[in-house]
């Protein structure tokens, strides 16, 4: 029992820190005699009921633990319960692209096609240009952020692609943005010229209307690279910055290691001023009770309840349980149902104060904690943390993913072998908490995001890895 990691004093199962006969690390065993339908309990909190009898010392999974949660919208009751930030680092200024919308940690040129049929063109184009100034290149890349959606969409999905990809270029990592039409598209060019208008740093071109597309759309980047290469980096404060948070292919160890790391972290951002933002609202079902007791006030409490309730109906409106998540994935690597699941993916958020609650097309206005809605898909949720204005993303993995959002996604193992058999995929090794000082674990990291935000590059920058993926959830004419 020795090497079990026990979270909470009310807890009934522990970790395992390494393997123990058949059991793998990251599994849990009961630390007590648990009888069948009694509540199995981790960080504090039930993550299930127990489906048969449990003995002490037993490994529980699967076989004996099943989740409790339903797809019925619940009454919750606001009881707030706040814990104090912590005192604010000496370092809290970045060398980073001061932008009206915030801190950049990039300066970079976007072309963003406005529908799925004109990206392989609009990929030509940034091959071409940056053939072309590939010795005297003086923004940090053209990326194209390449999509399969736009037309054949109506209602809702049509709002949602055209928003999320205006929220896109809105990004502070964005020096200049090329709208890349081709013509016949839902996706009007018309609609987006309503939203966003030209200028110095905005150009737009619809390709059916030129004879030469891509040679008008090079022209057009030579344009916004003349304004966008005089961009410097300027010091600013952290109050300038935004952050998201986000976990992907989780296990055992995530909640204990990675993700409490990165919620200490998140910590010293809010108490310097700067805005974190979580995504992923399926995965805070079982745990959105440690998120609603720290709501700034009833409004934002009960735009959390709304939010966990809305997702819950769409799950059932689908005919989807709501505990059909962990993946196969996660169970592989410990973790058993999805209240489990989510205990440990709010621990991102640290313990500040839940300041907002935003739609999936909202941007941030609000410093501090924000919460916004998405799915618990990848690259969705981190496309959509991008277009509420993150400017990098903390990435934590238990598995190992090489995926990569259109900003820099900092990329952290949760357990040590992880991290170095895949030291392409991740950037920073959590597990090293197990044995090692946490507090310079979080320094180490913070350090790391700062080091980031100035210009150092994430594994998936180095990769060319920078996808965006928008959620659908209509009909396809």
């Amino acid at each position: 029992m020795s090497e079990l990691i026990v979270l909470n004093k009310r807890d009934n199962v522990g970790v395992l820190k390494a393997p123990q006969g058949d059991v793998p690390a990251g599994h849990k065993i009961a630390l007590a005699d648990i009888k069948k339908g009694e509540k199995v309990v981790k960080y504090g909190y039930p993550i299930g009921v127990a489906t048969q009898d449990i003995k002490k010392g037993d490994f529980v999974h699967t076989h004996n633990l099943a989740s409790a949660l339903t797809a019925e919208a619940l009454d919750y009751v606001y009881q707030k319960k706040l814990h104090p930030l912590p005192a604010a680092p000496q370092r809290n200024r970045v060398w980073a692209y001061k932008r009206a919308v915030g801190a950049g940690a990039r300066n970079e040129l976007y072309i963003v096609p406005t529908v799925g049929c004109i990206a392989a063109s609009a990929e030509n184009v940034a091959r071409r240009f940056k053939e072309l100034h590939k010795d005297d290149m003086k923004v940090d890349d053209v990326v194209v952020l390449t999509h399969r959606v736009g037309c054949s969409e109506l209602g809702d999905d049509l709002t949602r692609t055209k928003t999320i990809l205006v929220n896109l270029s809105k990004n502070a990592n964005v020096g200049g943005v090329l709208f890349l039409g081709l013509g016949c598209e839902e996706n009007r060019m018309e609609g987006i010229k309503e939203i966003v208008k030209e200028s110095d740093r905005v150009r737009f071109l619809v390709a059916q209307e030129v004879e030469d597309d891509e040679a008008e759309a090079l022209r057009l980047l030579e344009e916004l690279y003349a304004v966008a290469s005089e961009d410097k980096r300027t010091l600013v404060p952290l109050s300038e910055v935004t952050v998201g948070v986000k976990c992907g292919g989780s296990d055992g160890f995530s909640g204990i290691t990675a993700n409490y790391l990165i919620g200490r972290v998140a910590d010293l951002l809010e108490a310097c001023g700067a805005t974190v933002v979580l995504a992923e609202t399926p995965e805070v079902f079982g745990a959105e009770q440690t998120l609603m007791e720290r709501a700034k006030d009833q409004k934002v409490f009960e735009d959390i309840a709304a939010l966990v309730n809305k997702w819950k109906t769409f799950y059932g409106s689908h005919g989807v349980n709501v505990y059909e998540n962990p993946s196969p994935g996660n169970k592989a690597g410990g973790i058993t149902t999805l209240e489990e699941k989510s205990l440990g993916c709010v621990q991102k958020s640290g313990s500040g104060e839940v300041k907002e609650v935003l739609s999936e097309l909202e941007r941030v206005t609000e410093r501090g904690l924000n919460v916004i809605e998405s799915p618990g898909n990848d690259i969705i949720a981190c496309t959509t943390l991008a277009a509420t204005g993150a400017s990098v993303i903390m990435f934590s993995t238990g598995r190992g993913t090489p995926l990569g959002s259109v900003v820099p996604t900092l990329k952290i193992a949760s357990n040590s072998p992880l991290a170095k058999k895949k030291s392409g995929w991740i950037d920073f090794d959590a597990g090293r908490m197990l044995s090692s000082d946490v507090d310079e674990i979080v320094t180490e990291l913070y350090n790391l995001l700062l080091d980031i935000f100035e210009g150092k590059k994430t594994g998936n920058e180095e990769r060319g890895d920078k996808q965006i993926a928008i959620l659908k959830t209509g009909v396809t004419l």
